[in-house]
C-alpha cells in the first residue's frame, strides 16, 4: 500500500483476541469496516471505537523519538547507522525523507481518520450510552491531532468527516491556531458526556479530557484558561500522587491513583520488525533496553534512547526520582555482577522507566511485546502544568503549592520546597518538569514552546527545528497544494 493510501484511505480494522480481558483496547471482536453499511448497532459503534483506540499503541514511537530529540538522551543503538532516521533526529539533521517521522505522521492520521469515521456517523443509530462513545471518539481525535500539531505544525483538518483520496490536493494545511481550535472544540464537546470514572480500564475519563484541554491551552499560552481547567482536575479529588514514585513504572503500578490517562499495552503476540505498529506491546521498552544484559531484574534490549550524564546529574542530592528514572549500568553491574554490552553513544545510563523487567512479557519477543503501559498523562504532570499556568497569571502562591507537592514526594520532606516567585519560579517549574517527567517524551516540546530549545539541544536551528518536516511523499502527493515546513 502506498504512503498516499495509508494516509488518505480507511484501512480495514482487525483487532485480535487479547490476553487481558479488562483492557478496553484488548477486547476480542474481529471486525472490518469497509463500506457505508455500518453503524447499525451498538456493537458497531463499540468496535469502531476500539479501532480508534488501537492507534494509541504506535505512539510508543512519538515518546521515544521525542525524548531522543531533546537534551535528555542520545539515540544510541548498535551503531551510528542503526535506525538511521532516529540517529538523524538526535543530531537534528533529519530531512523529509525519514522513516520514523513518516510513521508518526501516518499513524497519527490513521488515528484521526478512525475517530472521524465514527463521528461522521455519530447520529445514525440511537442506543443507551452512545454519548459516552462519541465523547471518547472526540477525545481520541483531539489526542491524535495534538500529537500532529506538536510534531508538524499546520496540518489538514476536516471536521466530522474522514479524509478521502483527493483531499490532499484540495484541503489546505490548517494553521496551528485552527488546529488547536479544533482540539479545544472536540474536548469541550466531549467533557460533559464522559464518565467521571472511566467505564473500563484504558478508556477515557472526564478528568483525562480536562487535562488534555488544559495542556492544549498551555501550548497556546492561554494561561488563564489552562489554570481554570487544570485546577478543576486537581480539585475534583479523582486523582492523587502515588506515595511511592518508584512503583509508578512497574507493572503493579499501572493505572494507579496518579494515572490520568495511560496507553494500554499487553504481551499478546502479533508483532514483527516488518510491522511494529501491529504489536499490542510497548515496542519502545525493547528498544530502550540494556544491550546484551545478563543478570537480575532486567531483560536485554537494543540500547536506544540512552540518557546523558548531564541529565543524570540534573537531579539534586536526595532526589529519589533519579534512580527510578535512570539506571546507572556500571553501578548496577558492580552491585549485582550483571553483564552488559557497549553500543553506540554509550553513556553508561538507561531509561529505567521504560526498560524491560524480567517476567513482564511471557509471550513472544519481550522486545516487541512488552506490556509496560505508557503513562501518557500523570497527575504530577497536571500539577506542574497548573503551576506553570498559575505562575503566568500571577498566582505564585498556588503555583508553589502545586510545585512543592511534587517535590515533597521526590525528596520525602519539606526541606526542598521552592519559595521563589515570578520568573525565578517559572524556571524552577520547567526544571521540575524535566526531572519529574524524565524519559517520558515531553522535554523536547517543553523546550520548544518555552523558546529554550536552541540553547539546550545541539544542532537545533531556530525557525526550523521547532517542528518536523512533512514527509516527502505527502508533499509530492499534494501536488503543490502544501508547502514544506520552513528550512526543510
Amino acid at each position: 500500500m502506498s504512503q498516499k493510501n495509508i494516509f488518505f484511505t480507511l484501512v480495514l480494522f482487525l483487532i485480535g483476541a487479547s490476553a487481558c480481558e479488562d483492557d478496553f483496547i484488548g477486547r476480542s471482536p474481529l471486525y472490518s469496516i469497509d463500506s457505508e453499511n455500518y453503524f447499525n448497532s451498538e456493537a458497531d459503534y463499540q468496535n469502531a471505537l476500539i479501532g480508534a483506540y488501537d492507534l494509541l499503541q504506535p505512539t510508543y514511537l512519538n515518546v521515544m523519538v521525542g525524548e531522543i530529540a531533546s537534551d535528555n538522551t542520545l539515540a544510541g543503538g548498535e551503531s551510528a547507522t542503526d535506525v538511521i532516521g532516529i540517529q538523524q533526529v538526535d543530531d537534528m539533521i533529519h530531512t523529509p525523507v525519514n522513516a520514523q517521522v513518516r510513521d508518526i505522521w501516518n499513524w497519527m492520521f490513521a488515528g484521526v481518520n478512525r475517530a472521524s469515521y465514527l463521528l461522521e456517523f455519530k447520529d445514525k443509530t440511537e442506543f443507551e450510552g452512545r454519548e459516552q462513545i462519541i465523547a471518547e471518539a472526540r477525545f481520541l481525535r483531539a489526542y491524535y491531532n495534538f500529537e500532529l500539531v506538536k510534531w508538524f505544525g499546520p496540518i489538514p483538518i476536516k471536521g466530522d468527516e474522514r479524509f478521502v483520496l483527493g483531499d490532499e490536493t484540495s484541503l489546505p494545511r490548517a494553521s496551528k491556531s485552527e488546529v488547536y481550535a479544533s482540539i479545544v472544540e472536540d474536548l469541550t464537546l466531549a467533557i460533559p458526556d464522559l464518565a467521571v470514572t472511566a467505564p473500563q480500564t484504558g478508556r477515557v475519563s472526564r478528568g483525562a479530557a480536562q487535562a488534555l484541554l488544559g495542556k492544549a491551552y498551555l501550548y497556546q499560552e492561554d494561561f488563564a484558561a489552562a489554570a481554570t481547567v487544570l485546577t478543576e482536575v486537581i480539585e475534583s479529588g479523582n486523582f492523587s500522587l502515588n506515595d511511592d514514585f518508584a512503583e509508578i513504572f512497574e507493572n503493579t503500578g499501572e493505572n494507579g491513583p496518579g494515572a490520568v490517562f495511560e496507553v494500554q499495552y499487553t504481551d499478546a503476540e502479533g508483532a514483527g520488525f516488518g510491522c511494529l505498529q501491529c504489536s499490542e506491546g510497548n515496542v519502545a521498552v525493547g528498544f530502550n533496553g540494556i544491550r546484551n544484559h545478563t543478570g537480575p531484574t532486567y531483560d536485554s534490549g537494543f540500547s536506544f534512547n540512552v540518557p546523558t550524564e548531564e541529565a543524570f546529574n540534573a537531579f539534586e542530592p536526595g532526589d529519589q526520582r533519579r534512580d527510578v528514572a535512570i539506571l546507572d549500568i556500571d553501578a548496577w553491574a558492580e552491585e549485582t555482577g550483571a553483564g552488559f554490552g557497549i553500543g553506540n553513544e554509550h553513556t553508561g545510563y538507561y531509561n529505567r522507566k521504560y526498560i524491560a523487567r524480567k517476567g513482564d512479557s511471557n509471550i513472544g519477543d519481550q522486545n516487541l511485546t512488552n506490556p509496560n503501559n505508557y503513562r501518557a498523562i500523570r497527575y504530577a504532570d497536571v500539577l506542574l502544568m497548573a503551576a506553570e499556568a498559575l505562575n503566568a497569571t500571577g498566582n505564585d502562591e498556588q503555583a508553589r503549592n502545586y510545585l512543592n507537592q511534587v517535590r515533597r514526594r521526590a525528596f520525602g520532606d519539606e526541606n526542598h520546597d521552592i519559595n521563589a516567585g515570578g520568573t525565578a519560579l517559572a524556571e524552577f517549574i520547567q526544571q521540575e518538569r524535566r526531572l519529574e517527567l524524565m524519559g517520558e517524551g515531553h522535554r523536547f516540546f517543553d523546550l520548544v514552546r518555552k523558546g529554550a530549545a536552541a540553547g539546550a539541544i545541539d544542532g537545533f536551528t531556530t525557525g526550523k527545528n521547532e517542528v518536523f518536516p512533512v514527509p516527502f511523499e505527502e508533499i509530492q502527493f499534494a501536488g503543490g497544494n502544501w508547502d514544506q515546513n520552513p528550512g526543510y
